[in-house]
């Protein structure tokens, strides 16, 4: 399993949001690049970067603040928010993203995300936001008529590398992940599934380390890293421990799609 500590992007800056609400937004660091660093210290061995205005712009709107990051570590990062078309998608591969998280688009334009899929095997993922159990759009503020499960079938057998699904309603509350929800739609699909929204403690990590949840490829966490209730260390060593208990290999993300 491998644990993504999250940046979350706004006006330039490093935030967390509650529920995806941009009003309720606490700024944690106006170093976004030097956030990437310390957490690249800790031992983390991906990142996962939103561009928040750019989900609601439909649009990139934090480049700069990205390109720093992309410059200051060597990491592989993965990247969502305002990527709706090609030349985004390919721009921002072209610079150094490990792989681009298509959220909207794939609920308004799935053809567009099989595409992207084919032209760049392993480096696209699908995010699913659930809103009361519809997928949610634009930044969280619409919703659809699509359930998650609905959604992810969509993309089965085109190349997508990731699902990161998130529980809007667990977002920044630091309420646990929703961890049935989670499973289910990696029981629906073939595809990996990242868990999103809500992880708080190590006793998080340690429910993610149990056998049923060897259907997930990983977990994004942000608040919890941020006000000091999960250590990098602790969490870390816990999964490289599981990894030991059960024979299975460390998380090597030099080779990870």
């Amino acid at each position: 399993m491998i644990l993504f500590p999250a940046i979350d992007l706004k006006d330039g800056q490093c935030v967390r949001l509650v529920q995806g609400d941009m009003g309720r937004a606490t700024v944690f660091n106006d170093d976004p690049a030097l956030q990437a660093e310390t957490f690249v210290r800790q031992g983390f061995g991906w990142l996962h970067i939103v561009d928040l205005d750019g989900a609601f712009a439909g649009r990139p709107m934090n480049a700069a603040a990205v390109e720093a990051i992309l410059a200051r570590v060597a990491v592989p990062v993965q990247l969502g928010g305002g990527i709706r078309d090609m030349r985004t998608v390919e721009g921002w591969l072209g610079k150094g993203v490990a792989r681009v998280i298509i959220g909207t688009a794939a609920v308004r334009d799935p053809d567009f995300v099989r595409e992207a899929a084919r032209r760049h095997p392993g480096r696209i993922a699908v995010g699913i936001d659930a809103k009361d159990g519809r997928v949610a759009v634009e930044g969280w503020s619409q919703s659809s008529t699509l359930t998650a499960d609905e959604l992810g079938r969509r993309f089965e057998d085109v190349g997508v590398a990731a699902i990161v699904y998130t529980d809007i309603a667990r977002d920044g509350v630091l309420k646990g992940l929703n961890i049935p929800m989670t499973l289910a739609l990696a029981h629906a699909v073939e595809i990996p599934v990242i868990a999103s929204g809500g992880l708080a403690s190590l006793a998080d990590i340690e429910r993610l380390l149990e056998p049923d949840c060897a259907a997930l490829a990983g977990a994004i966490t942000g608040r919890a890293l941020y006000d000091g209730r999960i250590d990098p260390a602790e969490a870390l060593a816990l999964i490289a421990a599981a990894c030991t208990a059960t024979g299975a290999e460390p998380p090597d993300v030099r080779r990870a799609s």
